[in-house]
């Protein structure tokens, strides 16, 4: 088997293993779900995941020394993540195929000529790193792993699977999108355009890659000048020539090309020479660096980390506080994807620049709240941005029974929305829906009077009146939560009513009256208004209550981050004020 089959072997197959992991990273304990895949391996492997973390919170995720491995082959062997396992890669070798196979040899090789303009992935890593540096971690945004993972998580897969269910939404899911499209389209311009020109991951891999022992070169001997080598060249790395270690993604296409074997792979540098600059200018270093140290503040301005937070953007159960969450969540969409409800949604500018696309609860989306017995979102997150945590800690139970279950916030009723509050009419749902026990929202029980309620009897019967007509429709009344009142009644007694027209009322047989009611009497239809209040030392925040809330459009019940455990200063305790 030749090298260069099993090298799209390889691709094949940790681009296949890639969309699995993607694939299975759902609630379950079937082998198709998530058990105990590792379906964090490829951010766990990513260095630039690592690297970031390390900067923003100066210590290394125990499930991110991955990239210790990482980092020690590439050192030792050169860049055979970018050729061999990434699965960013892979796509874009095979769109870049697609684009340049109908043309000529020399197109070819114009297309795999070093460009001046490679040393922009250089600048853009800096700048990351600058970010991180200052405690802005932004590498998701264009780290290949997290953006595929995302991409494949919250958009490809998606899409997919709507086809055959309810389909699952994610709001914002476009601006993912066209960055992904966008990358693997310009493929067909220039091959590996994203690796070559942007790619933040693969520039770390050109630093780390100086000194590696094993790398491609050329033997002594003469040369026939076909230039199939760079033909076939994937990095534009130019080994016709001074060849460019650092841009060698290891490919080996041109140890097959050249057709006197001087393409080698070993210990030894190359006969015709190496170029060993990068192209980075100390200008241009300083201006990125200056750029991403100014850019830390700039992000803040709003102070959304400070006294101005934002109560509506409530984060997944076992977040860390909101400065320390934004120096870990590298925006890779695990967490929304394996979310069983849907409801964990990325963050618009709500969050800030800074928190654009982490996870947010959105209580509105999915198909429910946050489940009371699910954790699955702080044990799939690679970085503990979410951290992981039991179904006991999450609940307040055994040991963690002093400290409390984790509240995410507080539902809050808006008495000028809610049905029984400003309409008089009936609603429970959100106390019915409550999952904490003993229940988080309770009733206060009130009977009003309804509108054109007082009415003149005309005619009496055992169990029923007639009245003048007020145009209600049949049976209105009759959903168990009104009542008739005769007004000369002593006893002051509420009949159920079970039964109405336009022009008469029917109460329940068992109650009818001792003595009937003259005619002129008057009566009075009263409803039985259930209404909602939230004790807020045992709610939680889960947000069922709002997400199965009746009214459309802004819910009468909703949660906002006040009381959340994660932030002990977003208590609801009233402050003194000097």
């Amino acid at each position: 088997m030749n090298i260069i089959l099993t090298r799209r072997i390889a691709q094949v197959f940790f681009f296949v293993l890639f969309l699995w992991f993607c694939v299975v990273t759902t609630v379950g304990d079937r082998w198709f779900q998530l058990r105990g895949w590792p379906v964090n391996w490829f951010l766990q492997l990513d260095p630039l995941v690592a690297l970031g973390t390390v900067l923003t919170t100066k210590t290394l995720y125990a499930g991110l020394a991955w990239a210790l491995a990482t980092i020690a082959l590439t050192v030792f062997v050169g860049r055979f993540f970018c050729g061999w396992l990434c699965p960013f890669g892979a796509l874009h070798q095979f769109v870049g195929w697609l684009g340049k196979r109908r043309r000529r040899h020399a197109e070819r090789v114009a297309l795999n000529q070093y460009h001046p303009a490679q040393v922009v992935k250089y600048y853009v890593l800096a700048a990351l790193l600058t970010l991180a540096l200052f405690g802005s971690l932004q590498t998701g945004w264009l780290d290949p792993i997290p953006l595929m993972q995302r991409t494949v998580n919250l958009f490809l897969l998606t899409g997919v699977e709507g086809i055959g269910a309810a389909n699952r939404v994610y709001a914002g899911v476009w601006v993912a999108a066209a960055i992904f499209v966008i990358a693997v389209l310009l493929n067909l311009w220039i091959p590996r355009f994203y690796c070559r020109f942007i790619c933040p991951l693969g520039a770390l891999f050109r630093l780390l890659v100086r000194w590696t022992p094993w790398r491609i070169g050329k033997r002594q001997g003469e040369c026939s000048g076909c230039e199939l080598c760079e033909n076939h060249c994937e990095g534009a790395c130019d080994p016709f020539n001074r060849i460019r270690i650092r841009e060698c993604l290891l490919c080996m296409n041109c140890l097959r090309a050249c057709r006197k074997t001087l393409m080698t792979y070993g210990p030894n540098r190359s006969a015709a020479g190496e170029e060993e600059r990068t192209g980075v200018t100390r200008r241009g270093f300083i201006v990125t660096a200056v750029s991403g140290i100014a850019a830390v503040p700039a992000f803040r301005l709003s102070g959304l980390l400070g006294e101005n937070w934002n109560s509506g953007v409530v984060r997944p159960p076992g977040s860390l506080s909101e400065k320390e969450f934004l120096k870990r969540c590298i925006k890779c969409g695990q967490c929304m994807r394996v979310c069983p409800t849907n409801v964990i949604q990325p963050a618009g500018l709500e969050a800030g620049i800074e928190g654009w696309w982490t996870p947010v609860m959105n209580f509105r989306a999915g198909s429910s709240g946050c489940q009371l017995n699910c954790i699955a979102c702080g044990n799939v997150c690679p970085t503990a941005a979410i951290r992981p945590f039991s179904l006991d800690e999450k609940l307040g139970r055994g040991e963690f029974a002093s400290r409390g279950p984790i509240r995410m916030g507080t539902a809050f009723v808006d008495r000028n929305r809610c049905l029984p509050w400003a309409m008089d009419v009936p609603c429970i749902v959100c106390q019915e829906n409550c999952p904490v026990s003993p229940k988080a929202i309770y009733i206060e029980e009130e009977y009003r009077v309804i509108r054109n309620g007082r009415v003149v009897i005309k005619a009496v019967s055992d169990t029923a009146i007639e009245i003048e007509s007020v145009g209600w429709k049949p049976d209105q009344l009759a959903t168990g939560d009104y009542f008739l009142r005769i007004e000369s009644d002593p006893d002051d007694e509420r009949r159920q009513i079970v039964g109405n027209t336009a022009d008469s009322i029917r109460v329940a047989a068992g109650n009818a009256w001792a003595e009937p009611p003259a005619e002129g009497d008057y009566a009075v239809v009263e409803v039985r208004l259930q209404r909602p209040l939230v004790d807020v030392q045992r709610c939680i925040g889960c947000g069922i209550c709002q997400h199965e809330c009746p009214v459309s459009g802004l819910r009468a019940i909703r949660v906002t981050a006040e009381n959340e455990s994660r932030t002990p200063s977003h208590s609801l305790t009233v402050r003194s004020v000097n």
